[in-house]
C-alpha cells in the first residue's frame, strides 16, 4: 500500500460538501478536526489493530497495545517500548491518516516530539472526560504546527 504524501492535500477545496460534513477527513464540520473519530479514508473500518507499528511523521514509536472503535471515542493506546522509557501513549483516531494492513502499519499525522508532549496518559483515565478534553484540546493545537498542505 502506498504512503500518504504528507506535502500533497487531500479531499475537496470546497468546505461544504456531503450534506455541509466539511472537506477535512473526519467528516467534521467545515474542516473542524475530530480527535476521537477515524478519517474515513485512513483504511480503518472495523480492523483489529492491536499488534501494528505506528509511524509518526519522523519515525517508528512503538505497537498498538489497545485500540477503540467506540462511536465518537476511538483511539489507539500505543506501548512505546524504548523510545520513551517503556510508556504508553494514548492517540485519538483523528490523528490516524493511514492503516497499511499488509504491513500491519498504522501512520498518524504527528511527529515524534508532538507525541512525546502529549498529556501523560494514565491507564485509569482514558475514559475519563477531562483527559479526553485536555488531549483532545492538545492534538487540535497542534494541527496550527502541521506544515501547510499536509494531509489532515
Amino acid at each position: 500500500m502506498d504512503r500518504l504524501d504528507p506535502r500533497a492535500t487531500y479531499g475537496s477545496t470546497d468546505p461544504m460538501i456531503d450534506d455541509g460534513q466539511g472537506s477535512i477527513a473526519g467528516g467534521a464540520p467545515a474542516g473542524a478536526f475530530n480527535p476521537w473519530r477515524y478519517r474515513d479514508e485512513a483504511g480503518v473500518a472495523d480492523a483489529d489493530l492491536v499488534g501494528y507499528k505506528v509511524e509518526a511523521t519522523d519515525g517508528g514509536i512503538g505497537k498498538i497495545d489497545s485500540a477503540s472503535h467506540e462511536v465518537g471515542g476511538s483511539y489507539l493506546v500505543v506501548d512505546t517500548g524504548p523510545w520513551i522509557f517503556g510508556k504508553k501513549v494514548m492517540l485519538p483516531a483523528g490523528t490516524v491518516n493511514q492503516v497499511d494492513h499488509d504491513d500491519k502499519k498504522v501512520y498518524v499525522d504527528r511527529s515524534k516530539d508532538q507525541i512525546k508532549a502529549a498529556p501523560e496518559y494514565d491507564e485509569t483515565s482514558h475514559s475519563d472526560p477531562a483527559y479526553r478534553d485536555t488531549l483532545g484540546g492538545y492534538y487540535d493545537e497542534t494541527y496550527g504546527n502541521v506544515p501547510p498542505g499536509t494531509a489532515r
